[in-house]
Order: structure tokens, then sequence, then C-alpha cells
């Protein structure tokens, strides 16, 4: 389920499936898509999920149907990187697979030391969202995102984070608040600056 709180200036989107580590269904997908198209209103956004993983990807049961494969991957990180307010992902745990695509569109990712990425897409004999891996090789350079996709390699925290893959480490207290404060400046900023500080610092 993925459960949205629009009732202030940020807004956050969550993954509410701890159950099933956040794995994603074709209508988990749907509704971040259709939600994100209407959040141009937010001045900042924070994406996080419930338990101890961000995300194990495509729900394994229907990923035989082609939901690994599917287009809404692509829509989803295409609405992130879109939109004109700060979006944070607040990675409460391991991100895995298709989840990493939205992951690397947003502005900034902050996670707890726990948090693990991988993205064993030629292991599964997919190809990765068009995006994903320029997305990646803007973030920690061509090599490592080639350790990552085509070396199965798994990065823990401490390794993202002298990467680049994440922009800090939240060792005490929650990522969720950790992340609003860091959406303060922002949230009090003139929207205009705001929206134009962005614009100078696309995400790729």
């Amino acid at each position: 389920m993925i459960r949205v709180d629009d009732s202030g200036p940020i807004w956050e989107i969550r993954i509410d499936r701890p159950e099933k580590a956040g794995a994603l269904t074709e209508a988990m997908l749907q509704d971040l898509a259709d939600t994100l198209r209407t959040a141009h209103s937010a001045r900042a956004l924070i994406l996080t999920s419930t338990g101890r993983v961000f995300s194990a990807g495509a729900d394994l049961d229907a990923a035989h149907a082609g939901l690994a494969t599917s287009p809404l991957w692509e829509e989803v990180s295409g609405a992130i990187a879109a939109l004109p307010g700060l979006v944070i992902a607040a990675l409460n745990g391991t991100v895995a697979g298709g989840a990493t695509g939205m992951v690397l569109a947003c502005d900034m990712r902050i996670a707890v030391p726990q948090a693990r990425f991988f993205y064993p897409v030629m292991k599964l004999g997919y190809l990765p969202q068009p995006s994903d891996p320029v997305r990646m090789s803007a973030l920690i350079g061509p090599a490592r995102t080639r350790m990552i996709l085509l070396g199965g390699h798994k990065v823990d925290a401490e390794t993202a984070l002298a990467w680049g893959l994440v922009d800090e480490i939240v060792a005490d207290g929650s990522v969720v608040d950790r992340a609003r404060e860091l959406c303060a400046d922002t949230v009090a900023a003139p929207l205009e600056i705001a929206h134009g500080i962005k614009a100078m610092c696309p995400v790729t």
C-alpha cells in the first residue's frame, strides 16, 4: 500500500508493506505514478517506507507476469525527477532492484546504517530501466555502476556514503525527521528561489 500525507508543504509518500519487505505490485506502482503527477504543489517531498527494508523491488509473484520490465518503473522515476520541489529519499533500510530507480531520481538520499544497496537485474535476466544506469553513473561513476549492475556487488551504507550513492547516514533518530530538517530551508524560502536553485542543480 502507498500512503500519502499531503496535509502540509512537505508531502510524505510511504511504501507501507513491511510484511513483504516493501515489494511493489503493479497497483502500487500505478498509485505512486498517479500521486507523483499531483505532487507539483509540494514545496518538498519525502519518499520513505515502513519496516526494516525500504523496498525489495518488484513483488516476485508479480515479476513473472512482466512487472520487472514494466514501463511504470521509468514513469515513477521520471515523475520524481520532474518535480520542482526538493525530493529526499529517507531510506529506512535496504533498497533492491527496480526500487533503486526511484531513489536515484531523488535530489538527496539519507539512510540508516543498516541499509544495503543491490540491483540484481542481470542475474534475473532483465535490463535495468534506461535512466537508472545514467543516474547511477552520475552519482558514483561508470566503473562503480558496472560493479553493481554487472558484478552483482552489494553496497553497505558506509560504502554508499563514500561513493556518493547516499548523502548522509542517520545513525540516531528517524531518517524521516532528519529529512524534514533538510527540507526546512526550502520550505521557508520564497517559492521562486527554491525552485530556481533546484532547476540549477538538476537530477540527470
